[in-house]
């Protein structure tokens, strides 16, 4: 038997009458949660089938799955049906698009096709009924679920979207949304099964840098991650009914000037008004963070704002939560009735201060002010805690006082939060905390065993990893001395025995070693049977890292990347480039450096191949390629490859791909701080490190699956991407070592490459080692197909490629490259770049991509312009590669190859 709509609020009202003690808001929240569950669960199941979602429910939907390259992945398609909006939202979403939330669908209607009628419900209404009319009502009637013409609303497909998603995805999805300044999800609802999710993992990855300015003293710029900083909070909730929108408010709050960013999604955006099915329930959270500009700067210090989607009566676990983390509560209505007094006066024991915002023209005025009056002693309010806004209130005078209240505030001694504290008063009040599960804090135990003894981190490198520093610095110079003599006309057989002899000793002594704890800890971590807990140790020990081994020096790479001739005159090439910070590729390039040596034991005789003990490690760092972690291809200490630890991953990497190993190797150079690891990131949804000054100085690699689908037609099965990181300094050393070695590093990776972008800083001179490279593949034959972009760094946005851009490329080249092609011994090395890159120069080889931010950071959302400027590269970087521009397809072998020919 179903139960009437009406017949159940009388009786609802009966039951609250009879309710008494400090526990009525439980019982009551119960009873509405018993009611809720049956409407509830058929309102999810029916939207995650409509979004096609429903298989994803027991097998996650997973980060990998969202990254393959498809079809999609060339054209800039709208959905048409429902179960097009996730992956819409997805792809956009990864390509940092200001658009993703917008959920339109461009469908094709039939002429007799009738539009759908449906009541709205408006975000901040609720819908009433006349008893007269309603009393045999069918609960499911007064609000229909969308039909596949109906739009989706945006909150609802985010919410299914992460119930559907593992816990890897979610990650990546609120670290997208951060990134375009989007209202990030803390508590997901799931009225399934009555099991609210409050976010945690999810947020981990958030770091954010602001303006620090202490109240007496010199200010600077601190970065930390929004899950440990702790931050006075403010909540906005609706109770009941309110005309005014809690959304629209906190979007003005947070905008400085008159410009407006939509932050949280509000009824007066596209499709705002369509019904919420499943996202009632949902709190949001965002941050204001000062920039150090007075005209832009609302707030002194970093504010936490909080959003409550739906009516605290139905939602008041999420409530509860938010009156013991918040500072002050804001709460909006048109009416306060006698339930919603004594839900408020349920708080009596709150220390958090409430404010009301009434639109009492709405409303029953003088009910209003009765239950006002009461609840004044209540909860420790004044008149001032009451503020009136109505439709002829001024928009800009009743933002301003909210914001003075939310400044009062901060003044006083109040509650700072972080998220971490918002998440442990969750589990009191019996919510489900994402983090808890015994994955991740079993790889999480083990990330602190490791780093609880870093105490200096280059203490820690010279003491635990031994085998990296002078040792590999030493074997790699002999290893290149080594080389260098293959090609030499007719080199002494002599100086060869001793350089074999050197390299032997050196191997010897690092075979003496075994790994040190640290690394054994590290090692069983990545060898877990279990790939949830292997990805999640991977990323705890990013973040432990991270905190524990901040770089000394934080300097633009630039000023740091030329090294100083010592008195002999010679290059110190294991002199320190700029600070390297403590990161998973060291203990990675531990592992590869007791692989390098016992092999070279072994291959030399030295050593019986029954006694090794690492030839299981390259399969290793194999598995982690293929989870998408980005491995090391250059050392960054000694800027050299070792080739057998790249050589035995590749094999091993072969071995697990089986008939799928095709590969397109797509690489990315230039001069560090030119935005090309972001523009690889936003491009393919990449983990590049990002930064100029703590990021790795080696070249790193990661692997793209390509949908089987589509594999044929784009004819590879993987993209392999090269991210050169901070290998090209871009300045002219006098025919110096450290030329020299870019320009072979440059050449190498260029080699290696199918396609080449090449990323310069808007009207700088190429690089003298990239050009120097492109002389030297001249000589082979070896032309990738190359892509040079012009990232604008300064401007916000500009809107093509200029003609002086594309002039100063394709004009004689200047004293860089005369001195690279006299360099090479090239009486022709005056002529244009572009003929050597490529023969037709109006082809669509020159980029310009927009600037990345929209605003001024902090508060900065990414470029929409940027955005799509990105897309079109990366649909002609696909195009090229599927008409066969990129030169031969190679599969794993054939690199194997080509990397020790090179």
């Amino acid at each position: 038997m179903k139960l009437n709509v009406y017949g159940f609020f009388f009786l609802l009202d009966l039951e609250w009458r009879e309710m008494e003690g400090d526990d009525c808001e439980f019982r009551y929240g119960a009873l509405m949660s018993s009611f809720l569950s049956t409407v509830e669960r058929s309102r999810l199941q029916e939207m995650l089938s409509l979004l096609g979602l429903e298989m994803y429910q027991v097998q996650k939907l997973s980060l990998q799955d969202s990254l393959q390259i498809s079809f999609d992945s060339m054209k800039n398609w709208a959905p048409q049906v429902p179960k097009d909006l996730p992956w819409n939202f997805l792809r956009k979403l990864q390509a940092l698009n200001a658009d993703a939330r917008n959920t339109t669908m461009v469908l094709d209607v039939l002429p007799d096709a009738r539009p759908v009628e449906k009541e709205s419900q408006m975000e901040e209404e609720i819908i009433y009924w006349d008893p007269a009319d309603d009393l045999a009502a069918d609960i499911y009637s007064f609000s229909e679920l969308p039909t596949p013409d109906t739009p989706v609303n945006p909150l609802d497909l985010l919410c299914a979207l992460l119930i559907s998603s593992d816990s890897f995805l979610q990650q990546e999805i609120v670290l997208k949304m951060a990134l375009c300044q989007f209202a990030l999800p803390l508590v997901l609802p799931d009225s399934e099964n009555h099991y609210h999710t409050f976010l945690l993992w999810a947020m981990r990855g958030i770091v954010r840098t602001w303006w620090s300015q202490p109240p007496r003293g010199v200010g600077s710029f601190r970065e930390d991650s929004v899950v440990l900083s702790r931050a006075p909070a403010f909540a906005f909730v609706r109770m009941d009914v309110s005309s005014n929108s809690k959304s629209q408010l906190l979007n003005a709050v947070l905008s400085p000037g008159h410009r407006q960013w939509d932050c949280f999604w509000h009824r007066d955006l596209n499709l705002g008004t369509n019904a919420r099915e499943i996202s009632d329930g949902l709190v949001e959270i965002s941050w204001f963070f000062p920039s150090g500009r007075e005209d832009l700067d609302i707030f002194p210090e970093p504010v936490t704002f909080l959003n409550l989607r739906g009516d605290i009566g139905s939602h008041w676990l999420q409530f509860k939560l938010l009156t013991e983390i918040s500072s002050a509560v804001f709460i909006l209505t048109d009416n306060i009735s006698k339930k919603e007094y004594k839900l408020l006066y349920s708080m009596k024991e709150s220390t958090t201060k409430y404010y009301f915002i009434l639109s009492p023209y709405r409303g029953k005025r003088n009910t209003n002010l009765r239950f006002l009056n009461k609840l004044i002693p209540v909860l420790k309010i004044d008149h001032s805690h009451v503020l009136v806004k109505v439709s002829s209130t001024d928009s800009d005078s009743f933002v301003k006082r909210i914001r003075a209240i939310v400044g009062n505030v901060l003044r006083a001694p109040c509650r700072r939060v972080s998220v971490e504290d918002m998440a442990h008063a969750a589990r009191k009040l019996g919510l489900k905390v994402d983090e808890d599960c015994e994955e991740c804090q079993k790889a999480k135990d083990r990330m602190e065993r490791i780093t609880r003894k870093i105490k200096d981190s280059d203490a820690y490198r010279r003491d635990e990893l031994r085998l990296q520093g002078d040792p590999w610095r030493k074997a790699a110079q002999v290893e290149k001395e080594f080389c260098q003599l293959q090609w030499a006309v007719d080199p002494p057989e002599k100086h060869r025995a001793e350089l074999r002899r050197r390299l032997l000793e050196l191997r010897m002594q690092q075979n003496s070693h075994d790994p040190s704890s640290g690394v054994q800890e590290f090692i069983s971590g990545i060898s877990s049977p279990s790939l949830s807990e292997k990805q999640y140790f991977l990323r705890w020990m990013e973040w432990g890292l991270a905190r524990v081994a901040q770089p000394r020096l934080r300097q633009p790479p630039e000023t740091l990347l030329t090294l100083r001739p010592k008195h002999g005159g010679a290059t110190d090439l294991g002199e320190l480039l700029w600070p390297e910070p403590l990161g998973v590729e060291h203990f990675l390039r531990e592992m590869g450096q007791f692989y390098e040596a016992e092999s070279c034991l072994v291959e030399a005789g030295r050593l019986p191949a029954g006694q090794r003990r690492f030839a299981h490690f390259p399969g290793l760092a194999s598995e982690l390629l293929l989870t998408g972690l980005p491995l090391e291809l250059i050392d960054g200490s000694t800027l050299s490859m070792p080739i057998r630890w790249v050589t035995g991953l590749l094999k091993e990497l072969h071995v697990r791909l089986e008939r799928r190993s095709r590969l397109v190797v797509l690489s990315a150079l230039g001069v560090p701080g030119t935005g090309k690891s972001t523009l690889l990131n936003t491009m393919f949804g990449l983990r590049f490190a990002t930064g100029k000054s703590c990021s790795p100085r080696g070249a790193f690699m990661q692997l793209i699956t390509v949908a089987e689908g589509f594999s044929q037609d784009l004819g590879c099965d993987h993209i392999l991407v090269i991210d050169s990181g901070g290998l090209i300094g871009g300045a002219l050393t006098s025919a110096g070592d450290r030329f020299e070695l870019e320009a072979s590093l440059a050449t190498l990776l260029m080699g290696l490459s199918n396609v080449t972008v090449i990323s310069l800083a808007e009207t700088k001179d190429i690089p003298a080692a990239i050009l120097h490279a492109f002389l030297r593949l001249e000589k082979t034959g070896h032309m990738p197909n190359y892509q040079f972009v012009y990232q604008n760094l300064h401007d916000v946005s500009v809107p093509g490629p200029r003609p002086r851009d594309k002039r100063q490329l394709l004009d004689p080249p200047g004293d860089l490259s005369r001195a690279a092609a006299q360099m090479e011994k090239q009486s022709d090395g005056f002529r244009a770049l572009a003929g050597l890159a490529f023969c037709d120069p109006e082809k669509q080889h020159i980029w310009h991509i927009p600037g990345l931010w929209h605003g001024a950071p902090p508060m900065a959302a990414v470029s929409l312009a940027y955005s799509e400027a990105i897309f079109e590269l990366k649909r002609c970087l696909l195009e090229n590669i599927r008409n066969g521009l990129s030169n031969q397809n190679k599969n794993i072998q054939q690199l194997i190859e080509l990397v020790r020919r090179l």
